[in-house]
């Protein structure tokens, strides 16, 4: 398979990717992530898509170089993850009280996280945008288990204010979909596009 770019600074995401062994490198995207889109669908497909294409876009035109140089391209793999509740898309917190803010309204109740990925393959310009959507049911946490949470400082730099993967499993009673989309990036969904991509080059 064709060396991979990361366009995310996101540590789970790196994380997901050498969980399953894939060789990559992370070149993160600066592009403006405000966007507006008419469902939570749309939105993380909107946002994965400019993020991956800011970066196969610098590597086409040679304004940024990856470490490991290859005729064949590269695939870029861009990712944005919402958790929605309510109609309202909780994104980071803004501060403490932000972040215990979003957990006391999640606490007791059902939300879902979106997770949109985009693949580019910077030699064909192709591209493959999708999304995965998980249902997570937490406790019913009271005031002083929140606050304790949020002191820890690990909600501060996640959507809807936890990490799954972290201290706030304590928060999760029950999930309904794939986890990895939770942590953000559906791991099984993006190796069977890699996949497709890989086929489509022979």
């Amino acid at each position: 398979m064709k060396k991979i770019i990361l366009a995310s600074q996101s540590p789970r995401r790196r994380e997901l990717l050498n969980l399953v062994r894939l060789d990559f490198e992370v070149i993160p995207s600066d592009c403006d992530e405000k966007a507006r889109a008419d469902s939570p669908e749309e939105l993380v497909k909107m946002l994965s898509k400019l993020k991956c294409s800011d970066v196969a876009g610098r590597i086409i035109r040679k304004e940024v170089l990856p470490e490991t140089a290859s005729s064949d391209g590269y695939y870029v793999i861009g990712s944005d993850t919402i958790v929605v509740f309510d109609g309202n898309i909780l994104g980071k917190p803004q501060d403490g009280s932000d972040a215990f803010r979003m957990l006391k309204m999640l606490s007791g109740n059902t939300h879902s996280v979106f997770t949109g990925v985009t693949v580019i393959d910077t030699k064909t310009g192709k591209g493959k945008t999708f999304y995965e959507k998980t249902d997570v049911k937490f406790i019913d946490a009271d005031d002083e288990e929140i606050r304790a949470y949020v002191a820890t400082g690990e909600p501060m730099d996640k959507a809807g204010a936890y990490g799954v993967q972290g201290l706030g499993a304590f928060l999760v009673e029950k999930i309904n979909g794939d986890y990895f989309t939770v942590v953000g990036l559906p791991l099984s969904r993006l190796l069977r596009v890699l996949k497709a991509f890989d086929k489509e080059n022979r």
